[in-house]
């Protein structure tokens, strides 16, 4: 199976300081690894007009619905999700984590998840600006994220 994330309404590249946000420059977001903070897929600059991944991993149907795995998928106590990883880029190239955002399958209805495993495709689309203008974080959840069985990109 593919799942495909589809995020718009990005922050913008720079963010000043809030009461709860240091405030950060050259911003970028990436799909982590599972159990690597430091290694993302697609990192793009949080300016751009949008940004999307495909992240290929497996779909087993279970007795309890629907089990998902792969490289870009977290495995933890709570259930599956993929993380989001907000940071800045140095002028070296480095990434330095400072917030992620959490897509969690047991957020997807049974149906979508089931349907999803059958076409081979999940389509997550979600806005990653929260209400203060700055970079979306903690666990994203429908309305917010809008989850679909789809027949690809």
């Amino acid at each position: 199976m593919q799942i495909h994330i589809q995020a718009s309404d990005l922050p913008g590249r720079d963010c000043g300081p809030d009461s709860d946000f240091p405030g950060y420059e050259n911003i970028h977001v990436g799909v982590q690894r599972k159990d690597r903070p430091d290694e993302l897929l697609g990192p793009h600059p949080a300016d751009a007009p949008s940004a999307s991944w495909v992240l290929d991993c497996t779909a087993t149907v279970t007795a309890d619905g629907v089990e998902v795995a792969g490289p870009y998928v977290q495995n933890r106590l709570g259930g599956r999700f993929v993380y989001l990883s907000w940071g800045t880029v140095d002028r070296a190239g480095v990434f330095t984590m400072f917030r992620r955002a959490k897509l969690m399958f047991a957020d997807i209805e049974p149906e979508v998840l089931e349907s999803a495993a059958r076409t081979g495709h999940l389509t997550g689309r979600l806005g990653l600006t929260d209400a203060k203008g700055q970079p979306l974080c903690a666990r994203v959840r429908p309305p917010q994220i809008t989850w679909s069985a789809t027949g690809g990109a």
